[in-house]
């Protein structure tokens, strides 16, 4: 993913995808193609480190019985980021039984998921949420 165009000159890199695809954790670095007017972290630079990963990690653990696509995202900029920012992502087999619970009968479901942006002290720089559409494909849109 580090090759993503997206993130590519973004200063966004994947330090780590789990072989199950059950975590993730990604840095941002500050650079000049990434800072705002005033030399902090660009809001969008912050929201864009993490956009894909729930969707990533959601579809690749359910398989391809289902439809994930992001549906919303909010982020609340708690504090400025001067310097490398992380995000960890982990999906736990609960929610994702919740998932596979609430779509059983055919319905979607839209489960939000949160992470925050830390600096490398811990302080939190951003909060973000993500909220997921997915629902069990019909079956004669399933590859056989």
């Amino acid at each position: 993913m580090n090759w993503w165009p997206p993130y590519l000159f973004s200063g966004v890199r994947v330090l780590h995808i789990a072989d199950d695809w059950t975590s993730a954790r990604v840095r941002l670095r500050l650079h000049r193609f990434n800072s705002n007017y005033v030399g902090t972290h660009f809001g969008g630079s912050l929201f864009a480190m993490g956009d894909p990963f729930w969707m990533l990690l959601t579809m690749n653990r359910l398989g391809g019985d289902y439809i994930v696509w992001d549906k919303t995202g909010e982020i609340d900029f708690v504090s400025p980021g001067r310097g490398d920012v992380f995000a960890e992502f982990k999906l736990t087999e609960d929610r994702l039984e919740e998932i596979r619970e609430a779509t059983a009968d055919g319905g979607k479901a839209l489960p939000w998921f949160g992470y925050d942006v830390v600096a490398a002290d811990g302080t939190v720089v951003a909060r973000v949420r993500k909220q997921l559409y997915v629902r069990r494909k019909r079956p004669d849109l399933q590859a056989s």
